[in-house]
């Protein structure tokens, strides 16, 4: 019986590095479709926030312009608020590709002073932009003209984001559920090698807790091993390809892809566990005869 039971020992080693190298191969492809989805959703976020709003000034009183700029400042949707006069304002006109001599048309600067700021991302939307355009204007109109921004490119950024977040979102729950059944899979032929020891531990008065205890913290071990391992090279793919492309430096989210490692860790650990424990309570259940 110690013969046997060692026999079987060795038997499943090779079988555990094999799952170990498979779940993991499997975490690092759910990996790369996370960061994919992160980079999508970080690049969106980062031109939503690239879209100037423009209040224009029908005042020129500075007492009058630091009163709408820091009443903009102290908003939660507004973020890198400046005031500009109309030296800047040119400049700007002239920087958009608008290059022409103002001397030769006129002897003044037509452009109004303004105070510029960008939304946060969230509030990158038609109807949130319409209700900040509402407040500053119901707040201020004795001194700003106007309050302007893309409203044509905020709104086809935003039906092209939501038909792509939604093909998005579909792909990666098929892809998901292929990982899913893909580990588990992986787990159940990992643990028809080790039946017949399953089944011999039944049959000399093992308990089902004392047989499946140790195969179920062989499991949780075995599901952090994969996800580091995951982790590990999804890790160096990023690295790599951040020095390849400094852009996606510029817009990791270090939080978020925290929370991707920590979610590989969770799905290779939790499966690995869910689908060690049901294969043992499986053998459990069966005759001798069944397991030939």
């Amino acid at each position: 019986m110690a013969q046997f039971g060692k026999a079987s020992s060795k038997r499943s080693k090779p079988s555990y590095i094999y799952t170990i190298v498979g779940v993991a191969l499997v975490l690092f492809i759910m990996g790369i479709l996370g960061w994919i989805f992160l980079n999508f959703n970080q690049a969106g976020n980062s031109f939503k926030e690239d879209i100037r709003i423009s209040a224009y000034l029908r005042t020129i009183n500075k007492d009058s312009v630091q009163q709408v700029k820091s009443y903009i400042e102290a908003q939660p949707y507004a973020k890198n608020v400046k005031y500009i006069n109309k030296d800047e304002a040119k400049n700007i006109w002239a920087g958009e590709g608008k290059n022409e001599d103002w001397a030769k048309i006129l002897d003044y600067n037509p452009l109004p002073e303004s105070i510029d700021f960008y939304a946060r991302s969230e509030y990158v939307n038609r109807d949130s932009l319409q209700k900040i355009s509402n407040d500053i204007m119901g707040k201020f109109s004795n001194h700003i003209d106007e309050l302007q921004y893309p409203q044509t490119l905020v709104n086809n950024l935003n039906e092209r984001a939501s038909k792509l977040g939604l093909i998005f979102i579909v792909v990666a729950a098929i892809l998901c559920t292929i990982v899913i059944v893909s580990i588990d899979n992986t787990i159940r032929l990992a643990m028809f090698s080790n039946r017949f020891l399953i089944k011999t531990m039944q049959m000399v008065g093992a308990t089902r807790w004392f047989i499946a205890k140790p195969m179920d913290l062989r499991a949780i071990i075995n599901g952090l091993i994969s996800s580091g391992i995951a982790i590990l090279l999804l890790f160096v793919l990023i690295q790599w390809s951040e020095g390849q492309f400094p852009q996606l430096a510029a817009i990791r989210d270090t939080k978020l892809t925290l929370i991707l490692f920590g979610g590989m860790i969770l799905v290779g650990v939790g499966i690995s566990l869910f689908s060690t424990h049901r294969s043992v309570i499986k053998y459990l259940k069966m005759s001798l005869d069944d397991l030939y």
